[in-house]
């Protein structure tokens, strides 16, 4: 498939670089993931080496978009730790004794409690990074917001009101394509923050590590206007001193089990793309 040089240029925008018609391959493939598990979605990733992306659904990978839910932890510790508001991720806030429960109505036990923000970032903790979108302040958060250009593909992004809700009640909304851009330039240190900052943040989203692969990324889960769940995996995985930024987006009922569905699909993609193997 062929795709224009302005159909190329709007899909690595956030990648700042060269786009020919030959590095963009879709893979349909991969659409029986997302059927198997009865849910919608796209999928991208990012080979450093070639220079080539692959993606599965593109119109929805370059032109949709989302609330990116606790993707945005991401920035939100980058921009607390860059402005001191955090120190570092052994930074301690404590719980505020608001009792929380996950959207499936079991009881957040890992949330009610003090947390540093590396274990915050490991079980997803909202009232945590609340919090230090609280301490960031509003004008801070949109100085930084607008110089990243995060969700600001198609108009510019104003926090508003909700300086410690926007990137969970669909005010702030990003493609797929901005996601696997912002992994893409943190991996690199390429972020507008110092590189302790980012090394920070970085070494937070580290998943797993052996002798074959390293995995890194944050998850997100949230829900559109309609109801509807909508996933998130954006990160990377290296292998032989090569990495693959990567996102993966996902859409389902209200009621489904985002976790397993979420889990399944990555891996399954990254397996038959011949990850973990060492091979790569």
């Amino acid at each position: 498939m062929k795709f224009s040089g302005a159909v190329c240029i709007l899909i690595v925008m956030s990648f700042l670089t060269a786009c020919s018609p030959n590095n963009v391959q879709v893979d349909n493939s991969l659409k029986h993931f997302f059927d198997d598990n009865k849910v919608t979605g796209t999928f991208g990733i990012f080979d450093n080496g070639q220079g080539i992306f692959t993606i599965y659904n593109l119109d929805r990978y370059k032109d949709s978009t989302f609330l990116p839910a606790s993707t945005f932890k991401i920035i939100n510790a980058l921009i607390g730790i860059e402005t001191g508001r955090v120190e570092n991720e052994k930074s301690l806030i404590p719980w505020d004794g608001v009792v929380r429960t996950f959207p499936n109505g079991d009881t957040a036990k890992a949330w009610n409690k003090d947390l540093t923000m590396e274990e915050a970032f490991k079980v997803s903790a909202v009232p945590y990074f609340r919090e230090v979108a609280r301490r960031i302040g509003k004008d801070t958060m949109q100085k930084w917001l607008d110089t990243l250009g995060f969700g600001s593909r198609y108009s510019k992004f104003n926090i508003g009101n909700n300086l410690d809700t926007f990137w969970l009640d669909n005010s702030l909304k990003v493609t797929p394509d901005e996601e696997l851009g912002l992994v893409k330039k943190l991996y690199f240190n390429q972020l507008p923050f110092q590189s302790r900052t980012q090394d920070i943040v970085k070494k937070l989203m580290q998943q797993e590590n052996n002798a074959n692969y390293r995995l890194s990324y944050k998850t997100g889960w949230g829900f559109r206007e309609n109801g509807n769940a909508i996933g998130w995996v954006a990160g990377w995985i290296e292998e032989n001193v090569h990495v693959y930024p990567f996102v993966l987006n996902i859409e389902g009922p209200h009621n489904m089990d985002m976790q397993t569905v979420r889990a399944n699909i990555l891996k399954g993609i990254l397996t038959q793309q011949g990850f973990f193997q060492g091979k790569k």
